[in-house]
């Protein structure tokens, strides 16, 4: 017994030292944003090759890199793997020998980084655009295909069979533990990181025991024992990006209809502006005239001759930022000029960016109120460079994201991808997107209006110096709902909206596990943003350079 015990002694600290390394590396450089990570150094598989990847794919800047850096974590991976198993191996089994499992846990390691490595790209996505759906679609796939893989390490045939409840019920706790861990270390203090990520490994240790016997000792017999189950899970897993926006477009109060709201009706006789209505990436328009003449639709195709907002498909949508500011500064010109009134822009998720964008690069006179809805918080996280580069950070991201983007678009055919150039825009000019978006401007009045899914689409921390109005909803789905709907009335007329919702903060804190880290601002020269503050260590937005 008294051997069991300092074998258990040893796992324990074998998996606490990694998470406490990586806090007091984090603590040190003051890098705040991604503390919540750390806990996932000794995770149960697939979430430890997640980890990896997600810092893999955000710091490489070339080929080479990206290489030797793949190879090292492999390494480094195999032999933590071949660790931890090695000290969780139940007395009643006997013992495979080191070579088998070192052997094994190679192997698999290659294995497991490449089933994983789509779902760690839609990561590095979902950390540029700030859009909750591509993170639950790169999460549930693991969280899927964790029972097959947590049997990968020490058994033979793992691939066939399904996986037992025992199984599944350790690889659901242990996604409920790393959200948990993530989101004290990162409301720790300063200093802390390290102790709370080490009890946190700790954990991961109890976790690799328990998921270990449960593996070589089921205790009923394996079902469809014959089956390459595991093979078909990780196909499976594929239609799930391609299945989760269109479930969530079900979830009432997602509607596109909501636009309805703005267009279909007239503008009650306190609002003095006239209203031009930016709605999202992927909208559509039959250039039908709004009810009310001093509400007009914004068009991503322009004005016809006559100055009406020409009809659009959801590809139009998909230009440059720069591009549709051009297109926005004409019509608010025209709007202002025909109706002689100040103008409101009311904006939605891409709406809302190009709106607040072109208020910052060239605003007009006329322009004095802005109502933002799911705008994409703190986007442009992470980079990868043009198709045609060589090198830049994120290369090999920016491939494999090109790559899943291809596959899912041969089901889907959206012709929407990573190289689309509204994308690159927000790539490009990320320091404003992170730092800037939902700051105050001088004679402008700014509300946010916020679904739930917001707090789990950006790190913790500061994310708005505007006024918000929080409540229950996803992305894009605000607008339906009739006290939104009554809210914007009063602001458009000139009163103070303001709602944060209770619990906000913490669902920040719960998602802080499961971002890409952040690519500082001054370490991309594309940037060129050396001196400008940066949130992912400040914690803080809208800091002058």
């Amino acid at each position: 017994m008294g051997r069991l015990d300092k074998r258990f002694v040893a796992l324990l600290v074998l998996a606490a030292v990694p998470p406490a390394v990586e806090g007091v590396i984090l603590d040190a450089s003051g890098f705040r944003a991604a503390d919540g990570l750390a806990p996932q150094v000794t995770a149960v598989w697939p979430y430890d090759t997640y980890h990896d990847l997600r810092w893999l794919f955000v710091y490489h800047d070339s080929w080479l890199t990206f290489a030797v850096g793949l190879a090292g974590l492999i390494v480094f991976r195999a032999s933590l793997t071949t660790g931890l198993v090695a000290l969780a191996w139940p007395r009643q089994v006997p013992w495979p020998g080191l070579g088998w499992l070192v052997r094994r846990n190679l192997v698999l390691t290659v294995v497991i980084t490449v089933v994983v490595s789509p779902w760690a790209a839609l990561s590095i996505a979902a950390s540029v655009v700030a859009l909750s759906w591509l993170l639950f679609a790169s999460l549930l796939p693991l969280f899927l295909l964790a029972p097959f893989l947590q049997r990968a390490a020490v058994r033979g045939a793992w691939w066939r069979g399904l996986p037992s409840i025992e199984l599944v019920g350790w690889s659901l706790l242990n996604f409920v533990v790393l959200t948990m861990s993530g989101a004290l270390v990162w409301a720790a203090p300063t200093g802390w990181s390290a102790p709370v990520a080490a009890v946190a490994g700790m954990i991961n240790g109890l976790l690799w025991q328990r998921t270990v016997r449960a593996a070589l000792l089921p205790r009923r017999p394996v079902k469809w024992a014959r089956v390459p189950v595991a093979p078909l899970a990780v196909l499976l897993v594929f239609a799930v990006p391609v299945v989760v926006q269109p479930v969530l477009q079900l979830v009432p109060g997602t509607s596109p209809k909501g636009r309805a709201m703005v267009l279909d009706r007239s503008l009650p006789a306190g609002v003095r502006h006239a209203v031009i209505f930016l709605d999202g990436h992927g909208s559509t328009s039959g250039g039908q005239p709004a009810v009310d003449p001093n509400v007009q639709q914004f068009s991503y195709r322009g004005l016809d001759p006559q100055g009406r907002p020409l009809p659009y498909s959801a590809r139009d949508t998909y230009r440059s930022i720069e591009s549709s500011m051009g297109l926005l500064a004409t019509q608010v010109d025209l709007l202002h000029r025909r109706t002689g009134r100040p103008v409101a822009l009311v904006g939605q998720s891409e709406g809302a960016l190009v709106a607040r964008t072109y208020l910052a690069v060239r605003p007009h006179p006329a322009v004095d109120t802005l109502a933002m809805f799911s705008p994409l918080i703190n986007a442009g996280r992470s980079y990868y460079p043009p198709a045609g580069a060589s090198s830049g950070w994120g290369l090999a991201a920016g491939w494999e994201l090109r790559f899943v983007f291809g596959v899912l678009d041969s089901f889907a055919h959206t012709g929407s991808g990573p190289e689309e150039p509204f994308i690159r825009s927000v790539l490009d000019n990320a320091p404003f997107y992170r730092n800037g978006l939902m700051c105050p401007m001088p004679g402008v009045r700014i509300v946010a209006f916020l679904p739930t899914t917001t707090a789990i689409e950006a790190p913790p921390g500061q994310y708005s110096r505007v006024p918000v109005f929080q409540m229950p909803a996803l992305h894009g789905g605000l607008l339906a709902t009739p006290v939104v709907q009554t809210r914007l009335v009063h602001f458009l007329e000139g009163e103070p909206v303001s709602r944060p919702q209770r619990g906000y903060s913490e669902l920040q804190n719960a998602a802080a596990a499961w971002h890409a880290p952040p690519l500082p601002l001054s370490l991309n020269p594309v940037w060129r943003a050396k001196h400008v503050p940066d949130p992912a260590f400040s914690e803080e937005i809208c800091q002058p350079s």
